[in-house]
């Protein structure tokens, strides 16, 4: 934990973390301010605030709770929001889900390849393994960095200086794909974007509306904590699991994600789905809402001046796999939704994807989870191919 933060109990951060919230959503309803949060809306807000007040020296940019957060929040919201989804409409969207989530992985291979190749003069003499480490992250998660510096059996002072990068760039990346959920609409309209796909589970979501009634004491009570104790219990049903592949393709997080997500849509088959009528899934966006504050706040602008060489590379990384993101969708006649989906799944990976997705489109955040699920995959066995490609042009 940084202890050069003004606040550093766990429980202290919460209240910091729940406060922004609160008062994020309370003032976006003022109607003066109406018309900013139109523009950008709370979601946008609470990404970036919590990241200013960790580059203030408030709050921490790491911390156990951060992590618990990520444990047991997210599966909680999972849990909740799957219960919502139709399957035959989520099989609808299958194909273009696919289509993103392996152009991400494309797009940040050739990036980084690029990238390594306009920087590889300023770059330090092992920067190529330092790049096959960023695009390992970038294509599955932290793990897969590790992973990877253990292939190449890198030197582990090269950490410092990636871990920097990593964080700025990705969560920095993160950040403005949340961003741009406020412009979903001119988006799709330069996209040429075809919205039959989500406009069927926007269907099965209005029709579910319509049958909302008040939810009791015993209701709610019912939804926390059974939600609650599942989470709890498919996450310690994970810790048990053993990893598969070595190096680790599918981790105890990845395994509980799949779990919940599984569980959630078997559930959406019974009577429990019926607790949709009672608002289950506004306690699914109630843990996704309060986990988000706790990712931004793990980004600490005061780190951007160093590893320059990383972040310049890294940044222009992000950039060509923007620009192609941009150009397949739109080829393909794709939503926005898809290309935050595809690039937060690589990456963010499975905790951050369900969020950058619930921005766009809250019912897809366990197609989001899902997605980001299979960049894991996908980070084991590309950025193998990248360290090949990288050493022949540092001239190895």
């Amino acid at each position: 934990m940084d202890q050069a933060a003004l606040i550093t109990d766990d429980m202290q951060i919460f209240a910091v973390l729940a406060a922004i919230a609160a008062t994020i959503f309370t003032v976006s309803r003022w109607g003066p301010l109406k018309g900013l949060f139109g523009v950008l809306p709370p979601v946008v807000w609470l990404y970036f605030v919590p990241m200013l007040f960790t580059s203030a020296g408030i709050i921490p940019s790491s911390a156990d709770l951060y992590s618990w957060m990520s444990r047991y929040l997210l599966p909680f919201s999972l849990l909740l929001l799957t219960l919502s989804v139709d399957l035959r409409a989520l099989m609808r969207i299958g194909r273009p889900a696919l289509i993103m989530l392996l152009a991400g992985t494309m797009s940040i291979a050739l990036g980084v390849t690029l990238s390594f190749f306009l920087t590889r003069g300023i770059l330090p003499a092992d920067g190529w393994q330092g790049m096959s480490m960023l695009a390992a992250s970038w294509i599955g998660g932290s793990a897969n960095m590790l992973a990877m510096q253990q292939n190449l059996d890198a030197d582990p002072s090269i950490f410092g200086s990636l871990v920097v990068a990593d964080t700025i760039v990705s969560y920095g990346w993160l950040g403005l794909v949340i961003a741009a959920s406020a412009y979903q609409k001119p988006l799709d309209r330069f996209l040429r974007a075809d919205p039959k796909a989500l406009e069927e589970v926007d269907a099965v979501l209005a029709k579910a509306e319509a049958n909302r009634r008040v939810a009791s004491l015993a209701d709610i009570m019912l939804i926390v904590g059974g939600a609650a104790a599942l989470a709890i219990t498919v996450r310690g049903l994970a810790d048990g699991l053993p990893p598969v592949g070595d190096p680790t393709i599918i981790s105890a997080s990845t395994w509980a994600v799949i779990i919940i997500v599984t569980l959630g849509l078997i559930l959406s088959f019974t009577p429990v789905q019926k607790l949709q009528e009672v608002g289950a899934n506004d306690f699914g966006y109630l843990g996704l809402y309060l986990l988000l504050p706790s990712i931004g706040a793990r980004a600490d602008l005061r780190a951007i001046t160093e590893a320059p060489e990383y972040l310049l590379a890294g940044g222009m990384t992000i950039a060509f796999h923007a620009i192609l993101m941009l150009m397949i969708a739109r080829a393909f006649r794709l939503p926005a939704f898809f290309i935050a989906a595809g690039s937060i799944a690589n990456v963010g990976g499975a905790a951050s994807a369900p969020v950058a997705a619930a921005a766009y489109r809250p019912a897809l955040a366990p197609i989001g989870a899902l997605m980001g699920v299979a960049g894991y995959v996908l980070g084991i066995y590309v950025p193998i191919m990248i360290s090949a490609i990288l050493a022949a042009l540092a001239g190895l």
